[in-house]
């Protein structure tokens, strides 16, 4: 049989294993209550803050005098701030903030330390040794902090608290990279391709890269909850997004003077980080067992 018949029949065998691996994903996923229920979870908290507005139309910065540090009314069902500004329209409003940061953080961190620790495992020699010194140095220096001083010096937009955010947070992702680089390049598949005359960032980020994908995407999902956590803590500390802008944190910022006199103002913004980061830990917990070949429930 010539080797072009020996792909063909090859394809719709990869093809037909594709399918049943997402099926089977799906299926463990879905067993998996705690997961499957913060997927839902998610699902409604980001149609709730991207589609909200749209329906729940008081302006975020719109001040009410009459209605100043009121309670929960058919007017303002999650009450008003200080200013008389509505609780409920600046949760949605923040909410997209405060997810759109932590998703493009993690698109960075991804990107960052998937390219570094990919090349690190791969190349070895002098790159490798030089690479992992910098994650190490990286990893020494308390990221919080860092993120605070980058901050300071460099701004504090949302662009900035973006990357600020990712490049003092990608190091964990490198060495998880790393490792499973060095795993798979031995692999015969590999070696293969390389015998073929295949180059070698082709061998790379065709070969060995997808093999890491599932483990890429779990760290994914436990960045995004990272870096939700991150803009947060920043925000509170008057050092992120800054006001009138609302995110979850300057609200919880805000609302720090009232805790005694009207504490649904920092419960709300916090039982929706508290909420969210949760999730976000759950369900990444349980694409890990679902893309694990040895899971068994």
């Amino acid at each position: 049989m010539t080797a072009i018949a020996l792909k063909k029949k090859e394809e719709p065998e990869r093809a037909g294993g594709k399918t049943r691996l997402k099926n089977h994903f799906a299926l463990r996923l879905f067993k998996n209550k705690i997961a499957f229920i913060s997927l839902l979870f998610l699902v409604f908290v980001h149609i709730a803050v991207f589609i909200g507005p749209f329906f729940w139309t008081i302006h975020p910065e719109k001040i009410d005098p009459q209605h100043v540090l009121s309670g929960f009314s058919a007017k303002h069902p999650l009450g008003t701030d200080e200013l008389g500004r509505d609780v409920l329209s600046r949760l949605l409003h923040g909410g997209r903030i405060t997810l759109l940061v932590g998703f493009f953080a993690m698109l960075c961190t991804i990107f960052v330390g998937s390219f570094i620790g990919a090349v690190a495992g791969y190349f070895g020699g002098w790159l490798e040794a030089l690479l992992m010194r910098i994650i190490e140095a990286m990893m020494a220096i308390p990221n919080f902090f860092l993120a605070l001083i980058a901050l300071t010096v460099l701004g504090n937009s949302p662009v900035m608290v973006v990357l600020v955010i990712a490049l003092t947070s990608w190091m964990e992702i490198a060495r998880i990279v790393y490792g499973e680089t060095l795993k798979w390049k031995a692999q015969e598949f590999v070696e293969a391709s390389v015998v073929a005359g295949a180059s070698s960032f082709w061998t790379l980020f065709r070969h060995i890269l997808p093999q890491i994908y599932p483990t890429i995407i779990v760290s994914g999902t436990l960045s995004i909850a990272g870096s939700i956590l991150t803009e947060s803590a920043i925000s509170y500390l008057g050092l992120g997004i800054q006001p009138p802008t609302p995110t979850w944190g300057n609200m919880l910022q805000n609302a720090q003077q009232y805790i005694w006199t009207n504490p649904s103002l920092g419960f709300v913004p916090g039982a929706a980080i508290t909420l969210v980061v949760l999730a976000y830990n759950f369900l990444g917990d349980g694409m890990r067992d679902a893309l694990d070949p040895r899971y068994k429930r």
